[in-house]
């Protein structure tokens, strides 16, 4: 009974740790977007930052407590919209310095013509906007916190001069951590964050189509980083080898004398068996001499160790490339484009797509060795999208640049969509263009695919059943297309 406990307890525990799991991977997809990434930025170091400064204030009399709104709003502002046209540390410090500067002007007019009567002063705060719109617009520096700063500085009484300080040293500090935190963190979050570009090093190729278009493909991707490797594999089916190897021996009988002809039944039952196990060795052995010479050749040209696996069994199935992808650790899988016969994806690949692995399912239109211009077609700045920029990023020579793309339906998108592309493009090094076409995806790709070497597209998996039924995936439209076409689908469960 005391075991039974015990195995339920681990039960138990393993359970927790597989939900554990599952809810970190969750939250890691979710915190991958750049909107939500910014959302807990400012729900953490805004309240940070503004805490320190209240501590600050409680310790020394040159921060005053009338900063806090303007300086709350300004650094919600930063951590918000850390690209905006804000988002700058002078623009923020300057602006809150000189709106607070313009008010102590006016204040210090309206006293010195009389006009400052009792309470605030009318003319006074006229006049702290009118200097600080002038100012800010003179200097660049339309920084909204600037008319806040204007504004509160009439209240201080006697102290304006410790309220500008306080400005200056308040707005520095939240500044500098800003600078910090956007420098070391966020434009660095393709590193910290994004799955694809800190693994996909090790590449499993089916090659039993000996498609060599596909293997050179995933060597780009595998290339483009120092731990990249990439596996080549293909399965030698045994009942076929069976049977070539009863034929061959058929014939060989046909030939025999009759004195040949008078061997015993036992021992014609040996040889068959016998030259059955060899005819097998045999296939495995053609195979993987003729992978080797590939695979030393793949080395030569893009500097990746690259290995070979022969399996024997019934013949490449989905199961076989995901149990071996696993064997040797490999986390994304580059795999010739096939389709079944009512134009759909292959139950191989869809095999694959059903998986925790990476995959890529990749149409060669020209047998290219080298791909010098790349389009990425984004739906929305999701891992997936993430994932086709980094595979375009690493396949495309150094120095090209890249272009991601984006279909709308009506104009009123427009800008939603440009926003989207450039939260995408803005995590990753390198030179890129974006497009928003108000067209038609398959039109739209259909006239601008020629001038591309490879158009990276999503798997589409993501999506409803209901979404994928009203509008099919993007590559079922694409079948025509000049260039090739790399189809990228999101392992589950990472």
């Amino acid at each position: 009974m005391l075991e039974g406990m015990r195995a339920r307890i681990h039960a138990l525990a393993r359970r927790l740790r597989r939900l554990e799991r599952r809810e970190l991977d969750a939250f890691l997809r979710w915190i991958e977007h750049t909107g939500n990434l910014l959302h807990i930025s400012v729900l953490v170091f805004v309240p940070l930052l503004i805490a320190t400064v209240t501590w600050l204030a409680n310790v020394t009399a040159v921060i005053s407590f009338l900063l806090f709104p303007p300086l709350a709003a300004g650094t919600y502002t930063l951590f918000s919209d850390p690209e905006g046209k804000y988002a700058t540390p002078w623009k923020f410090v300057g602006g809150m310095t000189v709106g607070a500067c313009c008010g102590w002007l006016a204040l210090a007019l309206t006293t010195a013509v009389g006009l400052n009567g009792g309470g605030i002063s009318a003319s006074g705060a006229a006049l702290s906007v009118l200097f600080t719109g002038a100012c800010t617009w003179a200097l660049d520096l339309e920084e909204p916190g600037a008319f806040s700063t204007a504004l509160l500085v009439l209240v201080t009484g006697n102290a304006q001069f410790a309220y500008v300080l306080g400005i200056v040293v308040s707005s520095s500090f939240v500044a500098v951590s800003f600078v910090v935190w956007r420098a070391r963190f966020y434009e660095q979050r393709a590193k910290y964050l994004y799955g694809t570009t800190g693994g996909d090093d090790h590449v499993l190729v089916p090659m039993e189509n000996g498609d060599e278009t596909v293997a050179r493909f995933a060597a780009s991707i595998a290339s483009a980083h120092e731990a990249g490797k990439v596996v080549l594999f293909d399965v030698v089916d045994e009942a076929a080898a069976e049977r070539g190897a009863g034929e061959q021996t058929a014939n060989d009988e046909g030939d025999r004398s009759a004195a040949n002809l008078e061997t015993s039944t036992g021992t014609g039952a040996e040889a068959d068996g016998g030259a059955t196990a060899t005819a097998a060795e045999r296939a495995a052995s053609d195979v993987g001499n003729s992978l080797e010479s590939f695979a030393a050749d793949l080395e030569a040209a893009y500097g990746i160790p690259c290995e070979v696996v022969v399996a024997a069994d019934g013949g490449l199935s989905a199961g076989i490339v995901l149990e071996t992808a696993r064997r040797q650790n490999c986390d994304l899988i580059v795999t010739p484009y096939a389709e079944d016969d009512r134009g759909a994806l292959s139950s191989f690949i869809r095999g694959l797509f059903d998986s925790e692995i990476d995959v890529i399912a990749f149409r060669s239109n020209e047998g290219r060795r080298r791909w010098q211009h790349s389009l990425v077609a984004a739906r929305g700045a999701g891992d997936t999208a993430r994932a086709m920029l980094d595979f375009a990023i690493r396949v495309t020579e150094t120095g090209r640049t890249i272009s991601v793309c984006t279909c709308i339906d009506n104009e009123s998108q427009r800008r939603t969509a440009e926003s989207t592309l450039a939260d995408l493009v803005d995590a990753f090094s390198g030179r890129f263009e974006t497009h928003v076409a108000n067209a038609a995806v398959q039109t739209y790709l259909s006239r601008i695919a020629p001038r591309y070497d490879v158009l990276f597209v999503g798997s589409s998996t993501d999506r409803s059943a209901a979404s994928r039924f009203v509008s099919p995936p993007t590559f079922r439209k694409l079948r025509d297309l000049e260039s090739d076409v790399a189809i990228v689908h999101r392992g589950r469960h990472r």
